[in-house]
């Protein structure tokens, strides 16, 4: 069932998303984010250093690079483009060469919306990272279906929290949301993460995005076991 979103408030506490008159919510809102095992075939480091200390995730991006993703469902392939967005490129290298995306929930999904995920499980290195802001960039591609943003609270807000787009959502390109890359393979499976909950708290009966921060996957399995995961994120090339 498509659902037409007119506001969209990606707020650092994806709590804070606005809702429009006559549907459920509308944006995709940072707040101030079944436990699936990591597969063992190959492990993917993790850098706990440079989880508790965003300060040292400085590393530019190459200019293009793709990324595969093992979740609960499946994998999926992002193709980033540097160019695109490249504060926003930059940051997404640095957090998965540092293993961030390790036991990750998918935490708001909203069908034909899109799907947001970021906050990380372990609630000090969510605590790390909330203040980790990167500027804006300028909107170069649109958010069409397949294509990946970041969550904001308003300008200059993007940390850690992310979206992929379910349809066409080209609406959000004013706004100041601004893709940095797209998925390549495996759409169908993002297509395919569990949307039960709906929208977070207060809104709706999805998870309190204040608490994900604080309490983090705690939080998430006891109380919201059917969500799908991030099992890990490899850089391919």
């Amino acid at each position: 069932m498509s659902v037409r979103y007119t506001a969209l408030a990606f707020a650092a506490v994806f709590a804070a998303s606005c809702a429009p008159k006559t549907q459920e919510a509308a944006q995709p809102a940072a707040q101030e984010q079944a436990q699936a095992p990591v597969e063992s075939k190959k492990e993917i480091k993790t850098d706990m250093e440079t989880l508790k200390n965003p300060a040292a995730a400085t590393a530019p991006a190459p200019a293009a690079f793709k990324v595969k993703f093992k979740t609960t469902k499946g994998d999926f392939t992002l193709e980033i483009t540097r160019d695109w967005s490249p504060l926003g490129a930059d940051r997404f290298y640095n957090l998965v060469k540092a293993g961030y995306f390790t036991d990750v929930a998918f935490f708001r999904v909203i069908e034909g919306f899109m799907v947001q995920f970021g906050i990380h499980g372990d609630p000090e290195v969510s605590a790390a990272w909330r203040g980790a802001r990167i500027q804006d960039d300028p909107v170069k591609q649109s958010n069409a279906k397949g294509y990946i943003s970041y969550a904001m609270a308003g300008p200059n807000t993007r940390t850690t929290q992310l979206f992929i787009n379910y349809g066409n959502n080209g609406r959000l390109d004013d706004m100041g949301f601004s893709p940095f890359g797209k998925v390549t393979e495996g759409m169908d499976v993002v297509e395919s993460i569990y949307s039960g909950y709906g929208e977070g708290a207060p809104s709706g009966m999805g998870p309190d995005q204040g608490r994900v921060q604080m309490q983090g996957n705690a939080y998430l399995k006891k109380d919201f076991p059917k969500m799908d995961y991030i099992k890990s994120a490899e850089l391919l090339n």
